[in-house]
């Protein structure tokens, strides 16, 4: 648990307390508690990330590369698809009716959407397409050769669309599941409900949980539809079960739009009722993180949003900013500037308020380059680097921290220590929002200590010791967007 693991604040290094480990039974508590720590000490290994392991009184210390790749280790990132249900029976009957191989080929994200809003429309005023859908999804349920081959075509063509759209991103997920994954065992869920008593039957048919407290069904969740094929909820159930028994994991940590709060209450009510061991009374293991929705997104191609074409509209806005501004640089690869300038402004948009919240999307707001926004992040660091990039020597040996005293070096210096209890409150409360309106801040003292405590002209121990200051802030500006998902840029 977090508990074992204590951050170091004066470096990015860890310990384990070996008497943690004793009283939580990991340890035998035979024995000398020194010798068991050398041991111990002994055992562990060195890898691409902790690269020295040493034993203190009772404490091993762990020195590593970075905080990040840590932080990486810990986390397992999988991109659950809703990759099977009815909608895909809506899709396969439609692709039947109205799709077209060469345009799947071409343009396939594009295509299905198309498809799809196109079926929906024809359902609402003909049942015969309604009937084909439940129809084209049961053969999907009952794993019927030629339904099969079209939905895996269907998701095999958008797992490579959206990887090439995440790797713009530079998001990486672990493993690609889906729903698809958990058919088979959600029916396996259905019995272990009806075992344990929990599965009712309705007049209509349907499989269904009571979750009043009363007992009364004015409160229920339905798990099975009448003709005995699965529902979202009954596949969530199978993959918290399967992820637990795979993983072992010590928190699950659900991320998608708050419209599926209700979705998550009821799941972990059944898995608490079900008394499993990923999340039951004594260790509530799973959590929901809702997001809130972007409103008024719109580009040049219309009402509904791609995110990649989100993403080319940023980098075409940024390139435009940046060849109207008189600061830019000469740069070689412009448009990577840009791309990496551009996402840096949605990333930051998207993270300033509390995840929960909906907020208007404003193009011109989000790419100012001055203001709240990851242009402003960007800006700043990039002009750090350029003044550690021009005085760089300046910087080496040691330097005199008494010529730090004015009020604008005492107030960066202020702001930078509360940097790891910053990054603590992000982890507790799963809010990049701290992070952000720090960065914010250490950017505006940053641009205002700039202008007033000039390096250039400056006495040679006085421009050494506001050298060491800058380059403090641009490092932590850099780690801070790199946790963020921001790649930061040198020159713009």
């Amino acid at each position: 648990g977090s508990s074992d693991i204590v951050h170091l604040r004066q470096s990015p290094d860890f310990r384990l307390s070996v008497n943690t480990l004793l009283r939580n039974g990991i340890l035998p508590t035979n024995g000398d508690l020194q010798a068991q720590t050398e041991a111990l000490a002994s055992q562990l290994k060195q890898d691409s990330v902790v690269e020295e392991i040493f034993a203190g009184r009772g404490v091993i210390h762990f020195r590593v590369n970075s905080v990040e790749d840590v932080f990486e280790i810990l986390y397992l990132l999988v991109n659950y698809l809703g990759d099977w249900g009815m909608q895909f029976g809506l899709l396969g009957a439609g692709f039947q009716l109205f799709g077209c191989q060469e345009k799947l080929k071409k343009n396939p994200l594009q295509h299905l959407f198309d498809v799809y809003v196109q079926v929906n429309k024809e359902a609402e005023n003909n049942e015969v397409i309604g009937q084909a859908a439940r129809e084209f999804f049961r053969r999907l349920e009952q794993q019927e050769h030629q339904a099969l081959l079209l939905w895996k075509q269907f998701r095999e063509i958008t797992v490579e669309e959206y990887q090439q759209v995440y790797k713009r991103l530079g998001v990486h997920f672990d493993i690609y599941s889906g729903e698809s994954f958990h058919q088979q065992q959600a029916q396996e869920v259905v019995q272990q409900l009806q075992r344990r008593g929990l599965l009712k039957t309705t007049e209509k048919g349907t499989g269904v949980v009571d979750l009043s407290s009363a007992g009364d069904m004015s409160s229920y969740s339905t798990v099975l539809r009448s003709d005995g094929t699965s529902l979202y909820i009954t596949r969530d159930l199978a993959a918290a079960i399967d992820r637990k028994e795979r993983y072992n994991f010590d928190e699950m940590i659900y991320v998608t739009d708050k419209s599926q709060g209700i979705h998550f209450q009821q799941l972990f009510q059944i898995l608490l009722a079900m008394g499993h061991s990923c999340h039951n009374t004594k260790n509530r293991l799973c959590q929901h993180v809702p997001f809130g929705l972007v409103q008024g997104m719109k580009t040049r191609l219309g009402e509904v949003v791609f995110l990649e074409d989100v993403l080319d509209e940023a980098r075409a806005r940024m390139l435009r900013n940046m060849s109207q501004s008189k600061t830019t640089k000469e740069m070689v690869y412009p448009e990577d500037t840009a791309e990496k300038v551009g996402i840096s402004a949605l990333i930051v948009q998207d993270f300033k308020g509390p995840l929960g919240s909906d907020y208007k999307f404003d193009w011109d707001r989000i790419l100012q380059a001055q203001g709240d926004t990851g242009v402003f992040l960007q800006y700043t660091h990039a002009r750090l680097c350029s003044l550690i990039h021009r005085y760089g020597d300046r910087e080496e040996g040691a330097f005199d921290p008494s010529l730090l005293l004015d009020q604008r070096s005492i107030s960066i210096l202020q702001h930078l220590l509360r940097y790891d209890e910053v990054l603590y409150q992000s982890v507790q409360d799963l809010q990049p929002k701290h992070l952000v309106n720090f960065l914010m801040t250490l950017s505006h003292l940053a641009a205002s200590a700039h202008r007033e405590l000039p390096v250039k002209g400056s006495p040679q121990a006085v421009a050494q010791a506001r050298l060491r200051l800058f380059s403090g802030v641009c490092t932590v500006l850099a780690n801070g967007m790199k946790i963020l998902g921001i790649t930061p840029v040198e020159k713009m």
